[in-house]
């Protein structure tokens, strides 16, 4: 597991150092640095799978878009490097990355340093999509067909944008994988006794959005697969993707890709509140609370203070994470600040701007009364 990442020259951050834990929540003002937080995490992700590769891509894997090397160099970088370093639980050495900006219209970074491939063998970064999900904030919305990958069914995840969520389904509903058939106990609902990814993925989908029925199908013969949805009850009918809401096709790749994670494995996800009610975005932040005390690693970037409650109420309610495990990073106009949090779930500080816009704006309205 990744304690700590360190950035230089990347954007924003000139040098900074971030410590990781089992679930790491970013949150913050637009464009304070979370997203190129994830995007390190990203670059050395790319560099990690491709051991003794020259370069690696800004535009294309994992959904990056970050244009021209120049753009990504900090103002005042003396040098035309960007450092990416990792920390993990089981050494004090920092593993680093040093990516060289080659000309300013490249659309690439030279990898001029590397950590010792044997050194990162054991973790999720360099292990296959299964091991090591990111799902970008613009995810697929409802699809009568999704895309289907040519991927080692065992090494398949859901995909950046969950395009590949009804294929991990009903490759595992089929029995055509060896790996990840079954969730984990610590992540099964209590409301179903079948082990199986899709039924459990059904009981938390009814859990955290409304009660539903999933099936997923990948019909031979077809470069594509479906996903359907059905009304609890006898008398549901079968509903297509378009009629169910932005709320299930946006929420059903991270209650996926959460069941498959095994011990070891790193979840990244980007605003998992996306069309969510609050109810739902609360028990979708105590879900990723469930997954990160199981033994995976969660980052979170979020502007929804309904998910942090969630995933403090999976502190507080002496559920599945402990306080030591969890912390929140807020990036507000003088940088970021580190939150942690208590037995009871409370936050260690609130600098301003951290979530009190319900408060500016109920004081506003008070005062607006007594004036009329």
């Amino acid at each position: 597991m990744i304690t700590a990442l360190g950035i230089q020259n990347l954007k924003c951050f000139s040098d900074a150092e971030f410590d990781l834990r089992p679930l790491t929540v970013l949150t913050g003002l637009n464009g304070s640095g979370k997203s190129t937080v994830i995007q390190a995490l990203l670059l050395a992700r790319q560099a990690a799978r491709q051991p003794g590769s020259s370069m690696i891509q800004l535009n294309g894997p994992y959904g990056l878009a970050l244009g021209e090397a120049q753009e990504l160099l900090h103002p005042a970088a003396r040098q035309p490097e960007i450092g990416v370093r990792l920390r993990s639980d089981s050494s004090d050495t920092d593993w680093s990355y040093r990516f060289g900006v080659p000309s300013e219209r490249a659309l690439h970074l030279t990898v001029e340093e590397e950590p010792y491939q044997e050194a990162l063998f054991h973790l999720a970064w360099t292990q296959p999509e299964s091991g090591f999900t990111y799902l970008c904030a613009e995810r697929l919305g409802p699809r009568d067909l999704l895309s289907v990958s040519g991927e080692p069914p065992d090494d398949l995840g859901v995909g950046v944008r969950g395009e590949h969520t009804a294929q991990v389904l009903a490759l595992r509903q089929e029995r055509l994988t060896t790996r990840r058939l079954t969730v984990r106990e610590p992540l099964r609902h209590p409301d179903s006794d079948v082990p199986l990814l899709r039924n459990q993925a059904e009981a938390w989908a009814s859990h955290i959005i409304r009660p539903i029925q999933i099936t997923a199908q990948w019909a031979p013969g077809i470069a594509a697969s479906t996903i359907r949805f059905k009304e609890a009850g006898p008398y549901g009918e079968v509903i297509r993707p378009a009629n169910t809401g932005f709320g299930f096709s946006y929420a059903l790749p991270i209650i996926v890709a959460g069941l498959m994670t095994e011990p070891g494995d790193v979840l990244i996800v980007e605003n998992p509140e996306a069309h969510l009610h609050p109810a739902g975005q609360s028990r979708l932040g105590r879900f990723l609370a469930q997954v990160a005390g199981s033994g995976a690693q969660v980052i979170v970037e979020t502007h929804s203070d309904h998910v942090l409650n969630g995933a403090r109420l999976g502190v507080a309610e002496e559920g599945p994470l402990s306080s030591h495990e969890a912390i929140v990073h807020y990036f507000g106009r003088e940088g970021s600040v580190p939150i942690e949090l208590t037995d009871r779930g409370e936050l260690t500080n609130w600098p301003s701007g951290f979530f009190d816009q319900i408060e500016d704006d109920l004081g506003r309205l008070a005062r607006a009364r007594r004036r009329r």
